[in-house]
Order: structure tokens, then sequence, then C-alpha cells
């Protein structure tokens, strides 16, 4: 059997969201929490949950989508709602795996239905080693919209122009 009570994170709030609210959210279809266990021991190394999201498009963003030919106030995507890596496995590249996941489901998705972005909301951290903006932008994640504090809204276009 596979075991989650013994997951830890630096990001408290990650946890309890793991532990109080994931399966729940899941049965009522508000999200989809992807577990990743290491083979050998079954211990629970990360988990990233994914939801419905669109984006509004607004300012320059409208005006690139009008020019070429898209005149709708808001595009279909689908959102990083949680992310995390246990502390024990931070910097092995799993965070990396869990991206190139949610790519891959994004593509397929999109042969299903009308699907055109990732959105995440990356979290600021005090300690600039943890910041989540910084990680996402590897990954060609781009700012939506600045803010003073909380999360920052991000993007990734599943089409490249």
């Amino acid at each position: 059997m596979h075991e989650i009570s013994n997951f830890e994170s630096y990001e408290q709030e990650l946890v309890d969201f793991l532990h109080e609210d994931a399966l729940d959210n899941q049965k009522k279809q508000i999200s989809i929490t992807y577990l990743w266990f290491l083979k050998s021991t079954k211990e629970l190394v990360a988990y990233v949950t994914v939801l419905a999201d669109a984006i509004s498009l607004q300012g320059e963003m409208k005006e690139y989508f009008k020019q070429k030919g898209i005149p709708y106030k808001s595009l279909p995507a689908i959102k990083i709602g949680r992310l995390c890596v246990s502390d024990s496995y931070l910097g092995r590249g799993i965070g990396t795996l869990m991206i190139e996941f949610v790519v891959i489901l994004a593509q397929k998705i999109s042969k299903e239905m009308g699907l055109r972005f990732i959105t995440t909301d990356a979290k600021r951290n005090i300690d600039s080693t943890r910041n989540s903006i910084h990680f996402y932008k590897k990954f060609g994640f781009e700012v939506l919209k600045q803010r003073e504090k909380g999360t920052i809204p991000m993007y990734k276009d599943l089409i490249k122009e």
C-alpha cells in the first residue's frame, strides 16, 4: 500500500492540502491530484494537482490574439493548482518531470477539446532559492500579471508561434 501521511514539505500549506482537501476535491470533480511514488520504497515523493481554468484576455494580450484571428475575451487553460516535491527529494529533477507530465497531459486533452494554455499561481518566497516564479520561467511560463503581494499568475502557451 502507498502511504501519504509521511509526506513532508517546508510548505506546510501544501502538505495540509494533500492530507485534507485533495481527495475531497477529486470526489467533487474540482481538481485531480497525481501522486509520484518511489518504486522501491513506495514513498510519496511529489504530487501535482490540476484543474480547468481560463485566461481572461486584456490589453496587449487581447490585441495579440485579435491580430491572430482569435477575438475572444478568454481562452481555455489547464491550471497547476498545487505542485509539491518532498523536502527529501528537492533538486533531483522531479519537479521538471511533473511539469513535463502536465504539458503532455494538456497536449493530450487539447486533442479532445479546446485547450490553449497551462496556468499557475506561482508562490513568492522570502528565500529566493525556493521562489517558484523562477522555476516556472525555466519551462517557458510567462508572468500574466505583476502583483506586489501574494501569488503571481503565470501562463504557458501550448502553441509556439
